[in-house]
């Protein structure tokens, strides 16, 4: 890693699959090096666990220092985390994290925010618009500049319209509709949940013990996809799904008149990877339900967001609004640093 002679910024995407965290200068914010840890931050009764996120985050901003040639305090200008659950579940870090990354790395402003801002910046920049991220569950997030709004994203009981794991449920539902002889029911989706699942009379047996039910669900997504050219109730899920999808993002879309250029809106997340059997439904939604809709491809990820916003934060450029839960900016001590934007 090259040695960084500016002030520093510290960008850092806590979600499933582990915690990534990645040293840029503040004037350029751009990727420099990445840790990962192949290890998700606990949550427990109490939220994220504040003291499993110091144990993880650490060591690896240290070691990230000592690559760039900075191995003393007083070197981080701005850390930004961006953590699944934030919004709900960071009660915990938004009390003891701050505190914590300014004893260990002197970092001075800290910005704790939900993963879907995260994504939002890393899309979109500072921008307004809305990003829709769509995996396994499904969230849209947007903005005018003066405050955040958000659809769904509710979990895979409550909401999540369209995610991954929404379209499994409704691919196994008609599978076994199939398997009973009802209405709405898909001979190619019967086959496809019996070779990759088991017997109907297996299913429910092999799904609702697990903790992981929703990835259990999306897992069976891409067979609802691969089925939907040669079936019309595959298609027909799909098509619904589309709208789910559609119609979060026209619910946190900036209105025509405050987006005269239109609004941006980028679609992300690994469930796009379905192509068009999904893209081009989703597309033909977007259209209907939000005419001044502008589709723009997302800039970076959520890592590349934390580190924008770090660099914003450390600049004292911060467009984004700010806000409790969604994004919540303070200083080592704790205290709330509020701007113009707050919402």
């Amino acid at each position: 890693m090259p040695v960084v002679t500016g002030p520093l910024v510290l960008g850092v995407d806590s979600g499933g699959s582990g915690l990534r965290v990645a040293l840029a200068d503040a004037a350029v914010p751009g990727r420099t090096e990445t840790l990962t840890a192949r290890v998700p931050v606990r949550t427990g009764p109490d939220g994220i666990d504040a003291g499993h996120m110091r144990e993880l985050l650490l060591p690896m901003a240290r070691s990230l220092l000592e690559r760039s040639g900075h191995d003393g305090r007083d070197t981080v200008s701005a850390v930004v985390i961006g953590a699944a659950g934030m919004a709900t579940l960071g009660d915990g870090l938004r009390a003891e994290l701050p505190r914590a990354l300014g004893d260990a790395l002197g970092a001075r402003t800290i910005g704790l925010a939900a993963d879907a801002v995260t994504a939002y910046a890393g899309a979109l920049g500072q921008a307004p618009g809305a990003v829709v991220a769509a995996g396994t569950g499904m969230i849209a997030l947007g903005t005018d500049l003066t405050a955040w709004r958000r659809a769904d994203g509710w979990g895979h009981l409550l909401g999540d319209c369209g995610s991954g794991a929404w379209i499994g449920r409704a691919g196994l539902e008609a599978a076994l509709r199939a398997h009973d002889g009802r209405r709405g029911g898909s001979q190619p989706l019967l086959e496809r949940m019996t070779a990759v699942l088991g017997p109907a009379q297996e299913v429910p047996a092999l799904l609702y013990p697990r903790t992981d039910r929703p990835a259990v669900l999306a897992a069976f997504a891409p067979e609802v996809a691969a089925c939907a050219g040669a079936d019309p109730v595959a298609a027909g899920i799909l098509a619904r799904a589309a709208e789910g999808i559609a119609e979060s993002a026209a619910a946190v879309c900036p209105p025509a008149g405050a987006a005269p250029e239109g609004c941006r809106v980028s679609l992300t997340g690994g469930l796009l990877k379905m192509g068009d059997p999904l893209l081009v439904p989703l597309r033909a939604e977007l259209t209907r339900l939000v005419p001044h809709a502008v589709e723009a491809p997302a800039g970076g990820d959520p890592l590349a967001g934390s580190l924008l916003l770090a660099g914003a934060l450390a600049t004292d450029t911060l467009r984004l609004p700010t806000h409790p839960t969604m994004l919540h900016v303070c200083d080592a001590s704790g205290r709330n640093i509020r701007t113009v934007h707050d919402g």
